[in-house]
């Protein structure tokens, strides 16, 4: 489509992200002559070489999240990832060179984190990265900030992705936006409101999580496994952050938990996770415009929220 982005656009945001990096932390007093770019999808990641510092700058975010709603959800970021590490859990903690605060510049809003060598011979281990998520949520579970409940769930995106992709059938079909829509009006309520999801799932305790599949966000250092990219970090059940993962690693999960005392996962608040978080994934379409590479990756978990029941057996 037109309003795609082109290869062009893409690289000219890549280049302004990585200058508003290098500027920003040469203003922090770093010393940057040998920056590069480490990973560019969702976010622009910048390592200030010659200095430990890595910046993440979010590039593909949705129209309604302003640089003040992103500010505050880094800060969340943060504050977590410090608390975790002093307590002595394995995380990439925020950079002690600069201020723990997100910084603004060149219409971007990034963070600063310390620069951990990554093992690049290492293959992710999604089986024994789920088992061991049950240890992150018990140390989670004292942190003394406060979170909103389900933000990572992202309604406003969901309801307003799903507004855009009625304009756009090359993206959605008219079918699947009809059972997307759907399923919303079942599944939203019990996002917005903690009353509704207890009453639909008593007995179901809420702590901190991380909010965005923490088996995918382990990063492999060459001294360890460090939890990472807390961008998503929220109030919810344990079986928000294993979401759409399969059998295998909730099975790994529960024997996780079996082993430090924690409960095992509830089969239907993963049948609800798992359905919120597939119309997560369909709202992202939204996104393709933005990244059109998108487009590929959401290919398959498309097909796969096809063949899964209506809104995770919940009925309206």
């Amino acid at each position: 489509m037109s309003d795609f982005l082109t290869p062009a656009q893409l690289v000219a945001r890549t280049s302004a992200a990585l200058d508003a990096a290098v500027a920003a932390g040469r203003e922090l007093g770093l010393l940057v002559t040998d920056a590069k770019v480490l990973h560019d999808l969702f976010s622009v990641v910048v390592h200030l070489a010659p200095s430990p510092v890595v910046v993440r700058v979010p590039t593909v975010v949705s129209p309604q999240v302003g640089l003040a709603a992103q500010a505050v959800r880094q800060q969340a970021e943060l504050h977590v990832s410090q608390w975790l590490g002093d307590q002595g859990t394995p995380v990439i903690p925020p950079s002690p060179l600069v201020p723990r605060r997100p910084v603004q510049r060149d219409g971007f809003s990034m963070t600063f984190w310390q620069f951990v060598e990554e093992d690049r011979d290492r293959e992710p281990d999604y089986e024994a990265n789920a088992e061991s998520v049950a240890a992150l949520h018990a140390a989670m579970r004292a942190y003394p900030g406060e979170l909103g409940f389900l933000s990572a769930a992202e309604p406003h995106f969901v309801t307003d992705s799903l507004a855009l992709l009625g304009e756009r059938p090359d993206l959605l079909d008219a079918a699947d936006l009809d059972r997307a829509r759907r399923e919303w009006q079942v599944l939203e309520p019990l996002v917005r409101s903690r009353a509704a999801f207890e009453h639909a799932f008593p007995g179901i305790d809420l702590q901190p999580v991380h909010g965005d599949s923490p088996p995918a966000n382990i990063f492999h250092g060459v001294d360890g496994n460090l939890y990472s990219d807390f961008e998503l970090v929220t109030l919810g059940p344990v079986e928000w952050d294993l979401a759409a993962l399969g059998s295998a690693c909730e099975s790994a999960y529960n024997r996780g938990a079996e082993r430090i005392g924690m409960r095992p996962l509830n089969a239907d608040v993963l049948g609800f996770v798992n359905a919120v978080g597939m119309l997560r994934a369909v709202a992202v379409l939204s996104m393709v415009p933005q990244l059109p590479v998108l487009l590929e990756y959401l290919k398959p978990a498309v097909e796969q929220w096809r063949t899964m029941p209506f809104a995770g057996g919940l009925s309206g």
